[in-house]
């Protein structure tokens, strides 16, 4: 087999594998998914799994990636065909909601469960974690920004306080 057939079939393992890491994780949360854990869901060896994560951390880290890219292409990619300002920023609102109704009563965001299990343990997963909902907030900010320079909202409104508020209200949509 050539080198780029190995390699092609090791990327298209790694997809595999976390994509049933994914699944897990929404779940039963990013915490809750171990090496051997999904070792056994994907019918693989504890070693096997290590060739493409040399740890839990990597792990999680890999799969907390692929779910920031997932809400990025559902949210926010499909949003920015809109027109900027309030257009944008309900077109980001709705595909958000509906993304949060398709996990339905069994399953969650990874991101989501990921902000609460670790938000009082120090490390990267933590930090990367704290990073997403960042940007996340700095995206939804910016969104509130334009609103504002294209005369859809108050000259007064405070884009970061406004994307702090529907960040909350969100959240509660997504628990409640």
């Amino acid at each position: 087999m050539s080198p780029e057939a190995n390699s092609s079939k090791g990327a298209a393992t790694r997809e595999l594998i976390l994509s049933r890491a994914l699944e897990m994780a929404e779940a039963k949360g990013l915490d809750a998914l171990t090496i051997g854990t999904l070792a056994e869901a994907a019918g693989m060896s504890k070693s096997g799994l290590f060739a493409h994560f040399g740890s839990r951390e990597d792990l999680q880290l890999a799969v907390l990636e692929v779910a920031v890219r997932q809400f990025t292409d559902e949210v926010f990619a499909p949003a920015v065909r809109e027109r900027r300002g309030m257009p944008r920023l309900r077109a980001i609102l709705g595909n958000w909601i509906t993304r949060t109704l398709r996990y339905g009563e069994d399953r969650g965001c990874p991101i989501g469960a990921a902000v609460q299990e670790f938000d009082d343990r120090p490390g990267p997963v933590r930090d990367r974690v704290l990073s997403y909902v960042s940007h996340l907030r700095r995206e939804i900010s910016r969104a509130v920004a334009m609103a504002v320079e294209q005369g859809h909202t108050r000259t007064d409104v405070d884009p970061e306080q406004f994307a702090f508020e529907i960040h909350g209200l969100m959240l509660a949509f997504h628990y409640e």
